[in-house]
């Protein structure tokens, strides 16, 4: 099973440093130290904490569950469409909706929002996790 360390940790669960080694100082989260001394936590009990960090909020009647929240960063409307832009965390989010649509939510930059993602393919690649 692989090991993270702290900052994988952190980067992973878009927290700080700081904020993963209090969850391991507290007992929250539990990790072990590699033979280079370093903090690790063992890959299947990270798996076991993110899920629990990330339970699904209220989604009222819906069977999308992959909900992100974010700030629109840039709004694009030509015509009858419009293009939106968002950060969740450190990722980039683009939706194509109605020009309609992108008005009546009030979209520009700066506002909160949440992307509810409902998809029929998700591709799931390894290797480079941080890119």
């Amino acid at each position: 099973m692989p090991q993270y360390r702290i900052s994988e940790v952190a980067e992973l669960l878009g927290v700080s440093d700081d904020t993963v080694r209090r969850w391991v100082t507290s007992g929250r989260l539990p990790a072990t130290r590699d033979t280079a001394g370093r903090q690790v936590v063992d890959g299947e009990i990270l798996a076991g904490f993110a899920r629990r960090q990330t339970a699904v909020e209220d989604a009222g009647r819906t069977s999308a569950r992959n909900r992100l929240a974010g700030i629109v960063t840039e709004v694009s409307m030509d015509g009858l469409m419009a293009r939106v832009d968002m950060a969740a965390g450190r990722f980039r989010l683009v939706s194509l909706m109605t020009r309609e649509a992108a008005e009546e939510l009030g979209l520009r930059p700066g506002v909160l929002a949440t992307a509810v993602v409902k998809a029929t393919t998700v591709v799931i690649t390894t290797g480079q996790a941080h890119g």
